[in-house]
């Protein structure tokens, strides 16, 4: 678990900073893990139991430059749901810059930022890694967190041999429950998350001709074709996955299909337009909060469980609020060209300095509120975990957040996400803790 998150915040860091030296921040963020984790092992055992590219795979004659990604005057191509120029009129054309050499890392780490679609990669003509770059495998740690932690609260996850409980020895048993979390982190990463990000790529190609010329599609280092294919057989395939662990887990009401349905509508029309979520603030934001933390931790408590309880679906959705917060803290850097090009995000609807305070607010509020929760449940040792992992953030947020958060947005992330996602857990790890039947 430590080595997902620490993949995760380093990302970020790298991320922002493709060629700058990165030991100071990263070495914070291991020094936050380290702080927190050892607050969650005794929970843990208990809740468990019971750059011009070189162009792969393509002819000169199928070679497109960023301009190519543009509307023209011709006669459009269409993969229903995903036509060629639904983004805009067939008339209208964006000032594209010539293709730009994308600037690689100079730490070393080209290669590993290629494969998880960061800034500052190398560059493939391996058709295989290209069509990995654009699922941005380093999105996909979130989700699968978000699964463990949704597996945790079914309070029905059997380890393989667990050393803390001699009833929760059922090898077997162990063995399917692994089996069946790792096919929902697969579902939930791979497969959903890498549609998720595909079809972003796609709907912002004319964009990225400008902003990013180097990325795969407006580059031309994959065709439309190519995406098109992607796009559907990440989500064909991961309506499949989704229906097998519906079968799996013996299922009434195919539960899992459902929220892999409803979870790639959203991030449908969070990409495309009309609607395009992503261009309004508080819509956008919470969509986004909502798909990182609520669908992934409803996904792997149904996998395990059952849904049927209010404070199942309530939780998850609590947390996704303070996922809003997060998601702001993202939109900071980006508020000049956000402004420009029109989009409706919270720092551009309500300022640098409302934002950051309705940011801070919504992380801070939203934790409280959950502490609360488990307090009234009785369960006094979670809501003060909650609380002591509450406080840190808190301190971050009147350090960095506060006083500059264009400056400090990557090195707040680093240092307060840690524990925000461990407070998860924790909750988590209550709920399925916990005795509702009394």
């Amino acid at each position: 678990q430590s080595f997902f998150l620490t993949a995760s915040h380093l990302a970020r860091v790298l991320e922002a900073n493709p060629s700058s030296d990165l030991g100071n921040t990263a070495t914070m963020t291991m020094k936050s893990l380290l702080l927190v984790a050892p607050l969650l092992a005794a929970p843990t055992a208990s809740a468990f139991s019971p750059a011009p590219r070189s162009y792969a795979g393509l002819s000169s004659q199928q070679r497109q430059s960023p301009r190519s990604m543009l509307p023209a005057n011709e006669e459009d191509r269409s993969y229903y749901p995903f036509p060629a120029n639904a983004d805009s009129p067939s008339t209208f054309r964006l000032n594209a810059a010539p293709p730009e050499s994308n600037e690689e890392a100079t730490d070393g780490s080209a290669s590993t930022r290629q494969l998880l679609g960061l800034k500052g990669a190398s560059e493939t003509d391996d058709i295989w890694k290209i069509r990995l770059q654009l699922t941005k495998p380093v999105t996909w740690i979130p989700l699968v967190w978000g699964v463990m932690c949704g597996a945790a609260a079914s309070g029905n996850y059997h380890w393989i041999w667990n050393p803390f409980d001699p009833n929760d020895r059922d090898v077997l048993l162990g063995l399917e429950d692994a089996a069946k979390g790792f096919v929902a982190m697969i579902l939930a990463g791979p497969f959903l998350t890498g549609y998720t990000q595909t079809i972003n790529d796609w709907y912002d190609r004319e964009i990225d001709a400008i902003n990013e010329p180097y990325r795969p599609i407006p580059s031309g280092a994959i065709s439309e074709g190519q995406v098109i294919f992607q796009i559907w057989f990440l989500l064909l395939g991961g309506m499949g996955i989704a229906y097998g662990l519906d079968q799996w887990a013996g299922h009434d009401f195919p539960s899992v299909l459902a929220l892999s349905i409803f979870g790639s509508f959203i991030a449908y029309i969070y990409s495309a337009p009309p609607l395009k979520l992503k261009q309004e603030g508080w819509a956008g934001s919470f969509a986004l909060g909502c798909s990182y933390i609520s669908l992934p931790w409803w996904c792997g408590q149904a996998v395990f469980g059952s849904l049927d309880r209010p404070v199942y679906w309530i939780l998850p959705v609590l947390y996704s609020i303070a996922g809003l917060g997060i998601a702001i803290v993202n939109d900071f850097k980006s508020v000049e060209g956000d402004r420009q090009l029109g989009l409706n995000s919270l720092p551009v609807a309500f300022g640098i300095d409302g934002a950051k305070y309705i940011c801070a607010g919504a992380i801070t509020v939203t934790q409280l509120g959950v502490a609360l929760y488990l307090q009234s449940l009785g369960e006094t040792t979670y809501a003060a975990i909650l609380l002591g992992l509450l406080l840190p953030q808190v301190f971050f947020q009147a350090t960095l957040l506060l006083p500059d958060p264009v400056a400090n947005d990557v090195k707040f992330q680093a240092q307060s996400q840690p524990f925000f996602v461990f407070g998860i857990l924790a909750t988590a790890l209550c709920v399925g803790h916990h005795d509702f039947s009394v």
